[in-house]
């Protein structure tokens, strides 16, 4: 039998150590970053879980620990011909299936602990839209369990201020990664698996949705429209954002972004002082949604481009021009033309959303990419797919709507 390569190599140290020192300084300006040492590391390796705040938090824990950390990584990097194969060379993330049970991620991360690797799982699995650690999968107790190595909570901090994740512009700010607690093996197995969800769930936790700090932009309220498809006053609507403000598409009323992350209304006031309280409106409106009505028109139509991902191969391009409905029951493709396709939300097995607004759909042994125009929001297809699954939340706040 042919032996199996190691996962660990040494060029993965190496490969670190040079992006630390061109990426340092870039993150210290850029993102205002000051990350504090994780002295207490000692050679050891860990199991790191982290808070997801931008995408650059990997880069961002390679600067508070030392040596080589092998990610969780979604498909969508490992799709994309030579520059996955130069970054799986490279670096070796561990590929995972978003919003998916994947057996064969767990068996990797089981061979890379083996081996002596270092680990880092964002268990929220995605990045936060309101500020707000998001929703933790408890399957993460059982995982941290099974690989037996210490965990290191790792923190970041200021992260939303500085990037928001619907939009595109980086603000001035600061930021902070560091180590806030280690836990280790004996600890674990002193604790159920729902106990130890929780501990996760308090020392990963981050609600950002506050004046804390000032981060200053000229276009602060761009691209909320990626987050926000609910009006308090109108209901499911659209917004369309431009510089520091944003308006309801629907009745009209405008409000403005400020530096400390606060909302106001322009002319008249409006009821959510900060984004995640608005975010955190805007599941309970979809929780609580009739989807009967919807089940004849659609509830929105946007102009996207379809491709199928061939995961760990490339993507294929399937339709430059695509009209994307979605309804109570079902997405439709072009509905009325001669290529039409219809998704069931019976057939479809998950939803997931990559980077700032591609939209993932597993349907039939089948991976979709939806991506639309900078304003698309791809949240609304992800939140209403879930709430017509009704899977509740195991931390009892409500029904899960995909994030």
């Amino acid at each position: 039998m042919k032996k199996r390569k190691p996962w660990r190599r040494r060029r993965h140290v190496i490969v670190r150590n040079i992006v630390y020192v061109l990426l340092y300084p870039y993150a210290r300006i850029r993102y205002g970053l000051r990350p504090v040492r994780f002295k207490e590391q000692n050679g050891r390796q860990y199991l790191i879980l982290y808070n997801h705040q931008t995408p650059f938090d990997q880069f961002f824990i390679g600067m508070t620990v030392r040596g080589a950390v092998y990610y969780l990584a979604t498909e969508d990097i490992f799709s994309n011909g030579l520059v996955s194969s130069l970054i799986r060379y490279l670096v070796a993330p561990i590929p995972i299936k978003k919003q998916a049970t994947d057996v064969a991620a767990v068996m990797n991360c089981i061979r890379v602990a083996r081996e002596g690797g270092t680990l880092a799982i964002a268990p929220e699995g995605n990045r936060t839209y309101s500020g707000k650690t998001e929703y933790i999968n408890p399957a993460i107790a059982p995982l941290a369990k099974k690989l037996k190595l210490p965990i290191a909570f790792l923190r970041i901090e200021g992260g939303y201020g500085v990037q928001p994740r619907w939009s595109d512009t980086l603000r001035r700010g600061t930021m902070r990664s560091y180590v806030s607690r280690v836990m280790e093996p004996e600890e674990l197995e002193g604790l159920s698996n729902d106990e130890l969800c929780e501990v996760i769930r308090r020392e990963l936790y981050v609600n950002e949705g506050c004046a804390d700090g000032l981060f200053p932009h000229k276009r602060s309220a761009e691209y909320l429209e990626r987050a926000a498809y609910v009006c308090p006053f109108c209901g499911l609507s659209a917004f369309e954002s431009h510089g520091q403000t944003a308006h309801c598409t629907t009745c009209g009323r405008h409000i403005r972004y400020r530096a400390d992350k606060e909302i106001e209304g322009i002319d008249e006031p409006f009821p959510f002082r900060f984004f995640n309280e608005w975010y955190d409106y805007q599941n309970r409106f979809v929780a609580s949604l009739n989807l009967s009505p919807y089940m004849d028109k659609p509830m929105y139509t946007d102009k996207v481009r379809m491709s199928e991902v061939i995961v760990h191969k490339k993507k294929i391009r399937l339709r430059d021009a695509a009209a994307l409905s979605l309804y109570g029951d079902r997405i439709t493709v072009n509905e009325g033309a001669e290529d039409a396709l219809v998704l069931s939300f019976d057939e479809i097995t998950a939803m997931a959303i990559c980077g700032k607004n591609k939209l993932n759909v597993y349907h039939d042994g089948h991976l979709y990419q939806f991506k639309g125009s900078k304003r698309f929001n791809a949240l609304k297809y992800v939140n209403i797919f879930y709430h017509t699954k009704s899977i509740e939340r195991t931390d009892g706040h409500g029904e899960f709507l995909g994030l």
